[in-house]
C-alpha cells in the first residue's frame, strides 16, 4: 500500500535475485479501501509516492502498478474474495472484513499482473497464511515466498505505522519483540505447556507502559489453529498485536522445534 520503507525494499531485492537477469520484478502500490475497517481512517494513510518510486528505482523495480481507485473498482462491484477458517481469528477477529479486502485485491491483482513468483513479508503472518490458502484453493497458478520480517536494531518489526509512534512510544516499541524473544527462550529451556508460555507472554506485554495488548497467540503456524503443547513435530508460531498510543503493531516469531 505504499510508504515503503527497508523492509520492502528488502522484499524487492529478494524479487529480484528470483527473478534473475532474464525475468522482471513488479510492484504494486495501491491503497487498497476495502481492507479498512469503519474506525480506521483511510485518508491518513501516508502516501509518499515521489519516495516510494525513487526506492523502487533504486532496487531495480521493472514497472511500479500504481493504479486509480476507479481503475480497480467498478462502481457497482459486487463479487468478493473471502477465506473463511484462517482469517477468523486474531487480526480478523479485531478487523472484521479486512481479509476478505485483502484477498479480493491480492487476487485482483494476480489477475492483472500475472506474475509467476510474489514475494510476501512474514511480518503479517496471518496475511502470508491467508494468501497462502487462497492460491492453493483457487489454484491460482503463482508461487508464494515468504520473507523474513526486517527489524530495526532495537527489535522493533518495521511497518509504515511505526512513524505514528511518539518518541517515548517508539522506545517502549521493542519491548513487544523482547516478550516474544522470552517465549522463545523459555520454549528452548524446555517449556512445553502453551498456557504457560503464553501467560509469560502476556505478563510482558502487560509491563510496557500504557500497551493494550488486542491477542497474543502461540498457534500451528500452517492452520493458524491454538495450540496446547509444544513439539519438534510441531510447527508453532507465537503471534501478537499490541496498541501503543493508539497505534497498532502486529509481531511475530516461529517456536517450532525448540522444545525437548
Amino acid at each position: 500500500m505504499g510508504a515503503l520503507h527497508k523492509g520492502h525494499a528488502a522484499l524487492i531485492r529478494r524479487a529480484r535475485r528470483l527473478a534473475g537477469t532474464k525475468g522482471s520484478v513488479v510492484v504494486s502500490i495501491f491503497v487498497n479501501p476495502t481492507q479498512f475497517g469503519p474506525r480506521e481512517d483511510i485518508a491518513k494513510y501516508p502516501r509518499p509516492l515521489d519516495q516510494d518510486r525513487r526506492i523502487c528505482q533504486r532496487e531495480g523495480v521493472d514497472l511500479l502498478f500504481h493504479p486509480t481507485l476507479s481503475e480497480m473498482y467498478a462502481s457497482d462491484a459486487s463479487v468478493v474474495v473471502n477465506e473463511s477458517s484462517l482469517s477468523a481469528g486474531l487480526c480478523g477477529a479485531s478487523r472484521p472484513g479486512h481479509f476478505a479486502g485483502v484477498c479480493t485485491v491480492v487476487t485482483m491483482l494476480f489477475q492483472i499482473v500475472r506474475p509467476t513468483t510474489s514475494v510476501f513479508g512474514e511480518k503479517d503472518w496471518q496475511q502470508l497464511a491467508v494468501i497462502r490458502r487462497m492460491v492453493r484453493d483457487l489454484k491460482v497458478p503463482v508461487k508464494i515466498i515468504a520473507h523474513p520480517t526486517v527489524r530495526e536494531e532495537d527489535g522493533l518489526a518495521l511497518s509504515s505505522r511505526n512513524s505514528y509512534l511518539t518518541p517515548e512510544n517508539r522506545a517502549l516499541s521493542s519491548r513487544i519483540h523482547a516478550a516474544l524473544i522470552a517465549s522463545v527462550m523459555e520454549a528452548e529451556a524446555g517449556e512445553t505447556s502453551v498456557a504457560r508460555l503464553r501467560r509469560g507472554l502476556l505478563r510482558d506485554l502487560a509491563a510496557i507502559p500504557g500497551a493494550v495488548t488486542d491477542y497474543a497467540a502461540i498457534v500451528d503456524a500452517e492452520s493458524l489453529e491454538p495450540l496446547k503443547k509444544l513439539g519438534r513435530a510441531v510447527k508453532a508460531r507465537a503471534l501478537v498485536a499490541v496498541k501503543l498510543g493508539g497505534v497498532r503493531l502486529i509481531d511475530n516469531v516461529p517456536l517450532s522445534g525448540v522444545s525437548k
